[in-house]
């Protein structure tokens, strides 16, 4: 049949990215706790089109992403890039992809065991002259005010939270890990499943450990740096504000964005 992309163009007009946008897909992606999890992923992947080309081949990111649908690790979403880039005959390729991942979490007094989702992020690009990749990460999560603790007679406002990190990937981690170190960070973590006791364990255990937004950014950028292992982050947090009609927010960015990483 006859290949109508393959046919010239002469407007001379080189397209940085041209694809596939907004497809939705089952993957199966690394679980720390039960080896693997099945989700199903947001996707955007394109590629670059030279100046001389009338059309991109749209069927063809499609076929290549299927193949990694069943393993979609971290380094198996950079060698999908690269098929990609190779397949298509271009200088760059790029994707996006969001998932939402669950852990399975134990209520801390009555041990009713539920699932958790977060939202996950792969975002990647394959260039001619460097790879870069960023894991993203969000995680919901309940804060206490310090202010108000201090100059209220009874009660302090509380509020549910969201904090978002960005992580460049250099090595290997667990997005357990990471999930983990932020939850750890907030007055208090989110449960789906929470009993009367449970609830009267963690409205206390947040009001002893208050935090203001500039606080929760601070905690988890440290708690990142410590870790040693990405050469460059982002963490933002977002209060959902009980008692003012706007949100709280503040962020914090650390290293060299740039990072290339090794082939």
């Amino acid at each position: 049949m006859v290949d109508v992309q393959s046919r010239k163009d002469n407007r001379k007009i080189q397209i940085n990215k041209v694809g596939v946008k907004g497809l939705h897909y089952p993957i199966v992606v690394l679980d720390k706790q039960n080896k693997f999890q099945h989700t199903i992923a947001d996707i955007s992947l394109f590629a670059d089109l030279a100046h001389n080309l009338k059309g991109t081949h749209m069927s063809r990111f499609i076929q290549i992403f299927n193949r990694y649908s069943a393993d979609f690790s971290m380094e198996n979403f950079l060698e999908m890039l690269k098929k990609i880039k190779n397949t298509l005959h271009a200088q760059n390729s790029f994707g996006e992809v969001s998932f939402p991942y669950f852990i399975e979490k134990e209520a801390p007094v009555s041990k009713e065991k539920s699932k958790m989702n977060y939202v996950c992020e792969y975002i990647g690009e394959v260039r001619e002259e460097k790879t870069l990749f960023y894991i993203g990460i969000q995680v919901p999560v309940t804060t206490v005010c310090p202010c108000s603790k201090d100059i209220s007679a009874r009660g302090a406002h509380n509020q549910r939270g969201i904090v978002r990190v960005k992580l460049c990937l250099d090595k290997f981690f667990w997005i357990e890990d990471i999930i983990s170190l932020i939850e750890k960070s907030a007055s208090s973590e989110l449960f789906t499943l929470l009993k009367r006791e449970d609830e009267k364990y963690i409205t206390e255990r947040a009001f002893d450990n208050p935090r203001f937004v500039e606080d929760l950014v601070r905690d988890v950028t440290q708690r990142i740096e410590k870790m040693g292992q990405f050469p460059w982050f982002s963490v933002e947090a977002e209060n959902f504000e009980s008692i003012h009609n706007h949100s709280a927010y503040a962020y914090v960015e650390r290293g060299n964005k740039n990072y290339e990483l090794a082939e």
